[in-house]
């Protein structure tokens, strides 16, 4: 594969780290972009990465020092147009991964101005990318990290981003319909309509990937030396669920789910993710090409996972529970979920399946870093869907129906304040 100029948005984040490493070291010229505003919103939410992680400068220099290969860094707000469009006249890249944009549903749910931030820094980042590729790199590949979140859960199979309708007699190949779970959800949804619209009209090719939740912690390159590590988020603001679930069992807690537990979702491994990246940068969208490929390799239900979790405890002879919880989000917690992901198979992805070995890597890793852990975080989830805030939550009984909220006033946990956002500030990591 031939080298080329590929811009990473969002480089200090969980997924655009490992990306650039991985993109790095198959022999790609790779710039980071980030405005670090991640790691303010840490300090904000009071949450931090179970693995510490280095700072941009530190990371660049050991990866230079391990591989004698450069990762052009300079950090630069996605919001900021001016510096966008210098960004892009300047590097005429080739491709550009953009990871760059707010990725928590929970924070774009705590009240008006983290919904308003979240929308504005996604949608204006990627309407200031869209315009200065238009103008100075009308050639390039804009590959965007969407999210399987923009399905929602529809009663019929979810088709990579097109369905074709007969309608009256006539027939058309429209996108298929959307149903956002969240604001985080609903810019991202936006994000693909305005790329699709770019690709139509301006004769731009993109490539939107339609991610599922991603686990893991480690690629080939990240685990070349610890200072190269990328987040283990954890939190009810940031983390996921396996990652929660995977803290609670090394810690002998029981494994909490929300609801019923039989929300179904697409999952894959974060080895995978970066596959998938490297697979749609050698296999470009066509001029004036807007394409979906849908991300994951597996499906399973909340509870599932959970079960999951337990059963590799118990072949060690350790015992794990379950405990439900009220659901603070608005979904459907038992719901039909068949999506297609056929396109990456196709390309060369080779899956990397969730198993007890994965499962026990990862609490070993939990293990390791067992003094970091906070244990406010683990308890009830502080943002409600209906309400946004702080949520103090009641406990419920496991396998009992959920009882209702109580609800305090948003921003009020003591140990844990989330500080209203300035929507006049946007900036993007992942």
């Amino acid at each position: 594969m031939a080298k080329k100029t590929v811009v990473v948005l969002g480089v200090d984040g969980y997924l655009g780290w490992a990306t650039a490493l991985h993109l790095s070291q198959a022999g790609h010229d790779v710039v980071g972009i980030d405005s670090l505003v991640r790691r303010r919103w840490d300090r904000e939410c009071g949450t931090q990465s179970l693995i510490p992680i280095k700072s941009m400068p530190q990371r660049v220099a050991l990866w230079k020092r391990l591989t004698g290969r450069t990762i052009r860094w300079r950090p630069m707000d996605l919001c900021d147009a001016r510096a966008v469009t210098q960004l892009v006249q300047e590097i005429q890249p080739d491709a550009l991964i953009h990871f760059a944009e707010q990725r928590s549903a929970p924070f774009s749910m705590i009240d008006l101005p983290h919904a308003t931030m979240t929308q504005v820094n996604n949608v204006v980042g990627t309407l200031n990318l869209l315009f200065a590729l238009r103008d100075y790199a009308p050639q390039a590949h804009l590959i965007k990290l969407g999210t399987m979140g923009e399905y929602g859960t529809p009663n019929i199979d979810i088709e990579e981003g097109f369905l074709t309708i007969t309608h009256n007699g006539r027939q058309d190949r429209l996108p298929f319909p959307m149903q956002p779970g969240s604001f985080y959800h609903l810019s991202k949804l936006h994000d693909s309509h305005n790329i699709q619209f770019a690709c139509r009209i301006w004769g731009l090719r993109a490539t939107d990937l339609h991610q599922g939740v991603v686990y893991g912690n480690h690629t080939a390159e990240v685990a070349m030396h610890p200072g190269l590590a990328t987040r283990f988020d954890y939190d009810a603001i940031w983390g996921t669920v396996l990652n929660r679930f995977c803290i609670q069992a090394a810690l002998g807690r029981p494994l909490t789910v929300y609801g019923k537990g039989g929300q179904t979702r697409g999952f894959l491994d974060i080895r995978d993710t970066v596959a998938c990246v490297r697979l749609a940068l050698e296999h470009p969208a066509a001029k004036g090409e807007y394409r979906v490929f849908n991300q994951f390799t597996e499906q399973f239900s909340v509870k599932a996972l959970a079960e999951k979790v337990i059963d590799a405890r118990a072949a060690h002879g350790l015992k794990t529970t379950l405990r439900h919880l009220p659901n603070p989000r608005v979904e459907r917690e038992e719901h039909y979920y068949n999506a297609k992901h056929q396109k990456l198979l196709d390309l060369g992805l080779q899956p990397h399946y969730l198993g007890d070995t994965l499962i026990e890597s990862v609490i070993e890793t939990v293990e390791r870093h067992a003094t970091r852990v906070d244990p406010v975080e683990l308890e009830q989830p502080n943002v409600d869907w209906r309400r946004g805030g702080t949520a103090a939550w009641r406990t419920a009984p496991a396998e009992s129906e959920p009882r209702p909220v109580v609800l305090v006033s948003p921003i009020s946990r003591p140990r844990r304040p989330l500080r209203p956002a300035d929507p006049t500030r946007a900036a993007q990591p992942r």
